[in-house]
């Protein structure tokens, strides 16, 4: 027999073929690993208005049915109200009860605000918390192969942005006390998960899950996670088949943990999800560089750098993947 011909690397790879088995498949492990491991009746799904959770919330409902299915929405201060308003009419769309906690006194409770908006003060002297709104970026693109450079940057009520480069001292005490609104919102899953006898289920896909984009017993906290190995492309097909909203699949991915508006492009992925899907599958998949780069529209040095910086992305964020060390 001949040698199988490997097929041209494009997006068309990326297509679920039989888009109903698949979906019947991650609700039927759903369904079972729930009840029949875990022993739990039902599930706890935070919403918010994005294309992962809310494909997540009509799986469960697929899997539990609506009435053992509740959607928590878990706004704060900062929070877009926009992503509360599509949250609720996701609710009412599949019939799940919807329950609105506002974790903003909490966040104060453990400083958050306070700690973050110092470090920010440290880098813009000039930053007003009270008016001016803020968010942290990623200076510079994927194709440089060097490690990623990030900028606080700061929007005041007149329009006028100013931007600095964080020290390393101050980029992560900005990311330390950010993560309070993450790990806060886990808190307040697993209380309504377990004052129902519920599972919590979470909500991150592949690029998110292997690049790290979540935090270690904040989002990255819960019982069950039914799309991890979808590509956000493939989200995007399940989430059409599964009737979520025209509003959410239109809406761009977004991390609504900042008070300025950002993407989760400029803050973490730095490249349009249909492009990091594609060379993540090549890569996995032993294509060569100059195949991943005639499939996106770079030059092979492009995409050998965009490469390096995904591997050495997913090494620095082992960390957050990996399990309690007993001793």
């Amino acid at each position: 027999m001949g040698k199988k011909l490997k097929k041209k690397l494009s997006h068309d790879l990326l297509d679920i073929e039989d888009i109903e088995s698949a979906c019947n498949a991650i609700v039927k492990k759903l369904h079972d690993t729930v009840v029949h491991r875990f022993n739990r009746k039902g599930a706890v799904v935070g919403i918010s208005g994005g294309i992962d959770s809310s494909t997540t919330l009509a799986l469960s409902v697929r899997a539990f049915g609506p009435e053992n299915v509740l959607g928590l929405i878990l706004p704060e201060s900062e929070s877009s109200t926009e992503s509360e308003q599509m949250a609720r009419r996701l609710a009412i769309q599949f019939g799940v009860e919807a329950v609105v906690e506002n974790i903003t006194d909490a966040l104060k409770g453990f400083n958050c605000y306070a700690r973050r908006n110092r470090a920010i003060s440290n880098a813009i002297p000039e930053f007003n918390p009270l008016a001016d709104k803020s968010k942290i970026v990623i200076n510079q693109s994927a194709e440089r192969n060097i490690p990623p450079l990030f900028s606080v940057t700061i929007v005041t009520p007149n329009g006028e942005v100013k931007r600095k480069i964080l020290s390393r001292k101050d980029y992560l005490q900005i990311v330390a006390s950010s993560n309070f609104k993450q790990r806060a919102r886990m808190s307040m899953l697993y209380y309504y998960a377990e004052s129902l006898y519920y599972a919590v289920i979470g909500t991150h896909n592949k690029q998110e899950f292997e690049q790290g984009f979540f935090v270690k017993y904040g989002d990255g906290g819960a019982d069950v996670m039914p799309i991890t190995h979808l590509y956000k492309t493939q989200v995007y097909q399940l989430a059409k088949y599964l009737g979520i909203p025209k509003e959410v699949i239109d809406r761009t991915p977004t991390t609504d943990t900042y008070s300025a508006e950002q993407t989760q492009e400029e803050f973490f992925f730095q490249m349009p999800y249909e492009t990091l899907d594609l060379i993540m599958y090549g890569t996995e998949n032993h294509y060569t560089v100059k195949e991943i780069a005639d499939s996106v529209g770079k030059t092979e040095e492009e995409a050998g750098s965009i490469i390096a910086n995904l591997q050495r992305k997913r090494k620095t964020t082992e960390y957050l993947r990996s399990k309690t060390i007993y001793f």
